[in-house]
């Protein structure tokens, strides 16, 4: 047990990074703040082994506790302050972008969430519930912004979702073909943005794509594998779209972390 705990406990130099966000969203008055360095570390080990949280180890403190402050904490936007941050840093080349969709099986106890299956990015397919996780990456494949919606759900809903223009914006853009509209091709030259997206078969007028250069796609394909790394991500446990969500955007900031401090 004490091999896997070590796995996920932060470094001072990760922790001195997270605190200044944290202390940034605490209420100012109430009770005393909790020992934050070992919630978070407590989240992070159930976003990695995907663990109930009544199974959180006692080292971590009190399971009740540290769900109710990782609730506050993802309803309070932390962790998309965070990634803003760290996009907005322009640390790592962003010209050129990626944008894909995985669709993420669901397990049965995660449906019942309020207001509805849709409303929480539940699809319905022959396996049973299923999300869509829209991803964004940059040069170096590191998560820029991602969304869900239902598992059924076009990739053309999933282009809006991830495109919005308060990131940094793209020289150049590559898609699979799923991605390949009249729309989202009119919303890129909108914006200035080469799209480097194979055509549909059907399409009559066929536009050339740079094969040499489409091939880098395969970096946001790793950063969906590197994402299902953490089992709170490669199966959706949580019932709310804010919880699963906010799980995405914990282990895309830890791979940011990973990246930098090499």
């Amino acid at each position: 047990m004490e091999t896997s705990l070590a796995r996920d406990l932060m470094s001072d130099e990760e922790w001195a990074f997270h605190e200044r966000f944290i202390l940034a969203v605490r209420a100012p008055n109430g009770r005393k703040p909790a020992n934050h360095r070992l919630v978070l570390d407590g989240i992070f080990w159930i976003a990695r082994t995907g663990s109930p949280w009544r199974d959180l180890p006692e080292e971590f403190g009190k399971w009740s506790s540290v769900y109710r402050q990782f609730r506050r904490w993802t309803l309070a936007g932390l962790w998309e302050q965070i990634l803003e941050a760290l996009n907005e840093s322009r640390i790592v080349p962003d010209a050129l972008q990626m944008i894909d969709s995985t669709v993420i099986r669901a397990h049965h106890q995660a449906a019942g969430g309020k207001r509805g299956t849709p409303r929480q990015g539940f699809g319905r397919s022959r396996g049973g519930f299923t999300t869509k996780v829209h991803l964004r990456v940059n040069a170096a494949g590191l998560p820029m912004r991602s969304d869900i919606t239902p598992g059924q759900t076009s990739d053309y809903l999933g282009f809006d979702l991830v495109m919005d223009d308060n990131l940094p914006e793209p020289c150049i853009l590559l898609a699979d073909r799923g991605y390949d509209s009249a729309k989202v091709r009119k919303t890129m030259e909108a914006r200035s943005i080469l799209p480097v997206v194979p055509m549909r078969k059907s399409r009559r007028l066929r536009v050339a794509v740079d094969r040499r250069l489409y091939r880098l796609r395969n970096l946001v394909e790793r950063r969906f594998n590197k994402l299902k790394n953490a089992r709170r991500v490669a199966t959706r446990y949580d019932k709310t779209a804010e919880s699963f969500l906010g799980f995405i955007d914990i282990t895309s900031i830890r791979l940011w972390l990973r990246h930098l401090s090499t």
